[in-house]
């Protein structure tokens, strides 16, 4: 619970985008102009929450999207698991969860933000509600892209997968990045004097297109270039199993059972098969090349 009251700003925000930054934000500038109000959000476990087609491929873990949430300013994160809430009514979503669980005075959301069972709320209903018990409703009018597109979270996991990564990260408003742990490998990389650390892709999480990327990876607080495979390696078995392969510029060291922030910064081409070691080693070095050309502040470096 938080001590005091809160600005809480209101919804999924799968991925923290710079549509869902918008909203937190004006919750946290609502909570700075006020004495003892706290900036707060409320959202659900991403992974628990169904689509048309069956589960929805999260953006990030919920541990990654607090903290993005977390480097926003907000003080209070509330996000219980969506199949614990989903019959609430929108009556009940503001007196247990808006009043109870987030000491709201003040409730910020999006112009399409649903509530209650069968989503059955929208903000004319939040607003009516709120205001029996005192609570104010900011609404955040919608960011657009570049190209004068509504950004959504939709759209986003849809560049990822097509390996529209660089314009993914802009729509984010950050690099899109994943923290997992470093497993154990074949080897392959160190023989072609280029090693590598795999990460194995969780399930539930959007899968990015399969092909090498240039990356940027967090190590010991240090940001190194990285160059990136992601895929199944189907010129070297990996049994399957899509990984993240990465060689790390500028760094020697054992890396295995850490976890280590990759992201994501510019798709470089798709995976493909090579004949042997020999034509995959030579094509690494293309890899390193291309991704070597690219200017360190795309790397944010």
């Amino acid at each position: 619970m938080p001590e005091g009251f809160t600005a809480a700003a209101v919804g999924l925000f799968d991925g923290v985008h710079l549509g869902h930054r918008a909203v937190i934000s004006r919750a946290a500038e609502i909570a700075e102009e006020c004495v003892g109000v706290s900036p707060a959000v409320f959202t659900f476990e991403t992974d628990t929450v169904t689509s048309k087609g069956g589960g929805m491929e999260c953006l990030l873990s919920k541990e990654l999207k607090n903290e993005v949430i977390g480097s926003l300013g907000v003080e209070y994160i509330y996000s219980p698991d969506f199949m614990n809430f989903k019959n609430l009514s929108a009556e009940g979503f503001v007196e247990l969860v808006l009043c109870g669980k987030m000491s709201a005075r003040f409730v910020v959301c999006g112009e399409d933000f649903r509530f209650g069972r069968g989503a059955s709320g929208d903000v004319h209903t939040l607003e009516r509600l709120c205001m029996k018990k005192g609570i104010r409703v900011f609404t955040v009018p919608p960011v657009k892209g570049e190209n004068g597109e509504r950004i959504s979270s939709t759209e986003i996991r849809e560049l990822i997968r097509n390996g529209e990564i660089s314009r993914a990260n802009r729509l984010l408003g950050y690099k899109y990045f994943m923290r997992l742990p470093v497993v154990g490998g074949n080897h392959i990389g160190r023989t072609m004097d280029f090693p590598t650390i795999n990460q194995q892709l969780p399930k539930g999480q959007v899968m990015p297109k399969f092909g090498v990327y240039a990356s940027a990876v967090q190590v010991n607080g240090k940001m190194h270039r990285g160059v990136t495979n992601i895929g199944v390696k189907p010129t070297v078995s990996c049994g399957g199993l899509p990984l993240a392969e990465t060689f790390i510029e500028d760094f020697e060291g054992d890396l295995y059972g850490e976890r280590i922030r990759l992201s994501l910064v510019e798709f470089i081409r798709p995976e493909r098969k090579f004949s042997g070691i020999s034509e995959l080693a030579e094509q690494i070095k293309t890899d390193v090349r291309a991704c070597a050309a690219l200017p360190d502040d795309i790397y944010g470096i």
